[in-house]
C-alpha cells in the first residue's frame, strides 16, 4: 500500500481512538457529582480507556485501537450532606471517584492528540494532491 495512504489510515485510527477517549472523559465529567439513588448506594464509577496497537497487514502499519473500557476501582469519597436522598443514617453521601482536574487534563491531552492526527491526515492529503498536480503537469 502507498505510504501516504497508510499514514492516513494510521491517523484515522488515532482519530477514532481519541474520539472514544473524549466521549468517556465527557461522561466522567458529566457524572462527577452523581450520587446513588438510595441511601448507601454506590455513585457513578469513573470509566477508563485502554488502547492497544494492532498490526494491520494490509497497510503494513500499527493502528491504534481501543482495547477495552473499564471502571476505575478507586475508592469513593464521602461528604456530609444529610439532606441528600443518598445520605446514610450518619448523613454521609458517597461521591464518584472522579477528579475533575484529572479529567480536564485527560480531555486536553485527548484533544491535542486528536488535532495532531487530524493534521497528519491534512498533510497526507496535501501531499497526494501535490503528487497528482505534478503528474498532470508532466503530461
Amino acid at each position: 500500500m502507498d505510504p501516504l495512504l497508510a499514514s492516513m489510515k494510521v491517523a484515522a485510527s488515532g482519530l477514532e481512538a481519541q474520539s472514544t477517549r473524549i466521549r468517556i472523559v465527557s461522561e466522567n465529567l458529566a457524572n462527577a457529582r452523581s450520587t446513588g439513588d438510595v441511601p448507601g448506594a454506590d455513585p457513578y464509577r469513573r470509566k477508563t480507556v485502554t488502547f492497544v496497537s494492532e498490526l494491520d497487514r494490509a497497510v503494513g502499519a500499527s493502528l491504534v485501537e481501543v482495547d477495552r473500557l473499564a471502571e476505575d476501582e478507586g475508592d469513593f469519597s464521602t461528604e456530609f450532606d444529610p439532606g441528600n436522598p443518598a445520605a446514610d443514617e450518619k448523613g454521609m453521601v458517597k461521591l464518584p471517584n472522579v477528579n475533575v482536574l484529572v479529567e480536564m487534563a485527560d480531555m486536553r491531552e485527548a484533544n491535542r492528540s486528536y488535532e495532531a492526527n487530524l493534521q497528519s491526515i491534512k498533510q497526507s492529503r496535501d501531499l497526494i494532491s501535490a503528487t497528482i498536480d505534478l503528474l498532470r503537469a508532466s503530461q
